[in-house]
C-alpha cells in the first residue's frame, strides 16, 4: 500500500470514528461499512480504513483508558470530536499494529489534526500520543500484526 492511499484511509477511519462518536457507538457493521463505501476509495485504502474503525471499535474501552491514563487534566469527553478520534486511531495503530511504527502513526495523526482540527489541534494531539508512546511502548507485545498492551 502506498503512503498515499494509507493517508487517505487514515483520513476515512477517522470520518467513520467521528461519526460513531457522535452516534454513540450505535452503528451497525453494516451502516459501518457504507460509510466506509460513500467515499468511494479503492479496495485497499478500503480494507486499511476498515480494519483501523473495526480495530478500535473492538478494543474500544482498552485504547480510551489507555489515553485517559495519559491525558493530564483532560477527560475524553472533554475533547473535540475531531481530536479524540484522531488521538483514538493514532493510539490503535500504536498499541495494536506492529507494521506502523509510532513516529509514523503519531506524525499521520498531527496531520490530520492540522487538516481537520483547530489550530491548536495538532500540539495537542501530538502531546498525548507522545505521552502515549513513552509511557506504553515497553509494554507492547507483538503478536502476528497486532501490537498488545
Amino acid at each position: 500500500m502506498t503512503i498515499r492511499k494509507r493517508t487517505l484511509a487514515r483520513e476515512l477511519a477517522m470520518q467513520v470514528l467521528y461519526q460513531l462518536d457522535v452516534q454513540g457507538s450505535q452503528m451497525t457493521d453494516k451502516e459501518i461499512e457504507h460509510a466506509l463505501h460513500e467515499q468511494g476509495s479503492d479496495p485497499e485504502t478500503l480494507s486499511y480504513a476498515r480494519e483501523t474503525v473495526f480495530g478500535y471499535r473492538e478494543n474500544k474501552s482498552h485504547i480510551d483508558g489507555k489515553i485517559e491514563d495519559v491525558a493530564k487534566n483532560w477527560e475524553l469527553k472533554r475533547m473535540s470530536f475531531i481530536d479524540r478520534n484522531i488521538i483514538r486511531l493514532a493510539a490503535y495503530e500504536m498499541l495494536f499494529r506492529a507494521d506502523i511504527p509510532p513516529l509514523v502513526a503519531i506524525n499521520e495523526a498531527i496531520e490530520l489534526a492540522k487538516k481537520f482540527g483547530s489550530k491548536h489541534s495538532g500540539p495537542f494531539v501530538n502531546g498525548i500520543l507522545d505521552n502515549i508512546r513513552r509511557k506504553f511502548e515497553g509494554e507492547a507485545v507483538v503478536s502476528g500484526n497486532s501490537r498488545k498492551t
